[in-house]
Formats: C-alpha cells, sequence, structure tokens
C-alpha cells in the first residue's frame, strides 16, 4: 500500500478551513488498513457557544446518532443469527403480534435491517408521548406506506423494532445487551447509552434546544430522549478510540466477535434491485445516502449519524474512515456534511494509492 502523507496532510487542512470558516464546531478523524490506524488527527471545538468553549480532545465522546443503529442494534442482531437465536427470514410477527395481520405479517427482519419494510421513515413521537413503552406502542401499530420488499425508505422505526425484538428474544434491553456482547468484548469500555455525568467535560455539545440549553450528554434525538435515551435507532454515545476497535471487529477476524459468514452477508447489497442499495445496516455504494464520494471502491459500505458522524469500510481493501464531527452545534440547518465527506473520503481514496 503506497501511502501519500501530503495528501492525508490535506485532509487535516480541509477539516480545519471548516472550523476556522465557522462551519464546522470540531472533529476527529481515523483512517485505517486492516488492524492499523494510517492517520488519525482532531481538531476545533467540542464546546463553543454562549461564552463557554472546550476544545476537542483526542478522547472527546461524540453523540453517535444514528451510527446506533449499525454500531449497537446490527452487532447485536447479527449475534442472535450467529448463536441460532434468529433467523434473517424470521417473520417480525414471530415476536411483535401487531405484524400478524397484513400486509405486515410478510415483514421480515431482514426487511428492517435493509429498510425495505415499508414502515414510514420518522414520526415525531416525542410530541405525543412522554414513555418509553409508549413510544414503542405506537410503533409497532404504524401501518405500511408500501409493500414489504418493493421500496427503499430509511427508517428509524425498523430499528426501534429490532431494538425491541433483542430485548423479547433475550430479556434484554439493547443497552443492556450491546453492553454485555458486543462492547465489552472489544473493550469498547467508553461507549454507551446515557453516559456518566462526570464525563460532561469529554463529551462534544450537540444543539441548543428549548428546556436543556446546550445538550451536552443528552442524546440529540427527541424520540430517543424520550424512550429513557436508548435505543435500537439512537441514545449511543462513543469516543473515537473504541470506534477504531469495532471497525478492525469488521476487517479482522482473530479480533472478531462475529463470524465471518454473517460480516460477509450483512456486506452485501440486499436490495440491487430496487430504488436504493442497502446491506444488513449499511449503506452500499450507489444508494442515495451514500457518504463515500467518487473513488472508493464498489464493496464499500458505510453509515451515517444526524450529529454529524460517519464510519465507511471496505471489507476487499480492508481501507477504513471514520469520521466524527458535532455539526449540529452550530444548529441542525448547518448542512455542510455531505460535501465534506465526500471531499474528505476522496483525498483519503487519492492518498493509498492501491486500493
Amino acid at each position: 500500500m503506497n501511502i501519500n502523507r501530503v495528501k492525508l496532510y490535506r485532509l487535516d487542512e480541509l477539516l480545519r478551513k471548516e472550523v476556522d470558516d465557522g462551519r464546522l464546531p470540531g472533529y476527529s478523524i481515523a483512517v485505517g488498513l486492516g488492524n492499523e490506524i494510517i492517520h488519525q488527527s482532531f481538531g476545533g471545538y467540542a464546546e463553543n457557544k454562549n461564552g463557554v468553549t472546550r476544545l476537542m480532545r483526542d478522547d472527546t465522546i461524540f453523540d453517535l446518532a444514528s451510527l446506533t443503529k449499525v454500531v449497537a442494534t446490527l452487532p447485536s442482531i447479527l449475534w442472535l443469527i450467529d448463536y441460532g437465536e434468529i433467523r434473517l427470514h424470521d417473520p417480525v410477527a414471530k415476536f411483535i403480534a401487531n405484524f400478524r395481520s397484513d400486509p405486515k405479517s410478510v415483514v421480515t427482519v431482514q426487511h428492517l435491517l435493509t429498510h425495505s419494510s415499508g414502515l414510514p421513515s420518522h414520526r415525531a413521537y416525542y410530541q405525543h408521548s412522554h414513555s418509553r413503552d409508549e413510544i414503542i406502542s405506537m410503533v409497532k401499530k404504524e401501518e405500511l406506506e408500501c409493500s414489504p420488499g418493493t421500496r427503499v425508505v430509511y427508517s428509524d422505526l425498523g430499528f426501534i423494532l429490532l431494538g425491541e425484538i433483542v430485548r423479547i428474544i433475550t430479556s434484554k434491553t439493547i443497552a443492556e445487551f450491546s453492553k454485555e456482547y458486543i462492547f465489552q468484548p472489544l473493550s469498547m469500555n467508553e461507549t454507551n447509552y446515557n453516559p456518566d455525568k462526570n464525563l460532561r467535560d469529554r463529551i462534544a455539545a450537540t444543539e441548543e434546544s428549548s428546556g436543556f440549553g446546550v445538550k451536552v450528554g443528552v442524546v440529540h434525538d427527541e424520540n430517543a430522549y424520550q424512550m429513557d435515551g436508548f435505543s435500537g435507532h439512537a441514545g449511543l454515545f462513543a469516543p473515537i478510540s473504541d470506534l477504531t476497535r469495532y471497525v478492525k471487529m469488521w476487517l479482522t477476524p482473530s479480533i472478531s466477535i462475529l463470524s465471518e459468514s454473517v460480516r460477509h452477508i450483512a456486506c452485501q447489497c440486499h436490495t440491487d434491485r430496487l430504488n436504493g442499495c442497502r446491506g444488513l445496516g449499511w449503506t452500499y455504494r450507489r444508494d442515495s445516502f451514500d457518504h463515500s464520494g467518487d473513488l472508493w471502491p464498489p464493496t464499500t459500505v458505510g453509515h451515517t449519524g444526524f450529529t454529524g458522524t460517519s464510519i465507511t469500510m471496505d471489507p476487499s481493501s480492508k481501507l477504513w474512515t471514520i469520521l466524527l464531527t458535532n455539526r449540529v452545534h452550530y444548529g441542525r440547518d448547518n448542512l455542510i456534511m455531505k460535501e465534506l465527506r465526500e471531499k474528505s473520503h476522496n483525498i483519503i481514496a487519492s492518498a493509498l494509492t492501491d486500493i
């Protein structure tokens, strides 16, 4: 692998310019190949609002937002597949009674994982309910917007249900199960829902919100907040060091807690005849949510989070990138991330000339 270090320094310049121009509060980035970290840097501010300024650190903890889907919920479901507790083609109705009547009776676990269940993308349940159980009940009762398996619609609701399926099978919440069976075995010791208040000085601030002030250590996603701070779709917090351990698990068989078979299946496109290209949990190349730019290999998968986070990896070349930002700290209408992610990933792919 030939590494152009000059181009990787250009990556840092690109990110620092976004900070200096006031478009991005702060960032932490790591680039690696298999079990090796090739480049890592951080900069900007963990908090920079209302007279409070905290610099970003190499151990800053971020609200991962929808990365929760692929860091907590996806590996939990895959672990249950590995150990014979669940199958991809199991109907959701096997676990949730509300799905036993048509057309919901044909929705499968795989439909939920690939965002092709027909469920709506999002509902503002927090505006109508202040109880975890009430929100889960409302999700279970949702009607489908299209027939299962006919359309890809990125859905928080599907991953809320996957978290509930984990609880039904194991009698452990998604927070409990993922900590015991995913995070602890990987020594992801600082990855958790509802981070300890003593960690406040290390947590990147997100959005200023009525009733909270600036959110620090309080989940940004409103539905997850009303669900006691944890859900299958959002709520997880982690530093970049823990996420590097997680990504290495996907690309390094000797340290993986998941079988090669289930990891391979997860990173295949299961919706190639539909309007999007989705793996199990992961976004695939050519999908409208793909953030990996122009140059990454066609086998690349990844995922993003609304707060400004992303993971990208290629199981073939073993190249990976984690980019964590707190872009919503300057407001959720701060729309810089799509272009910034794609430019960053182009530089990374260009710098590694043999992929």
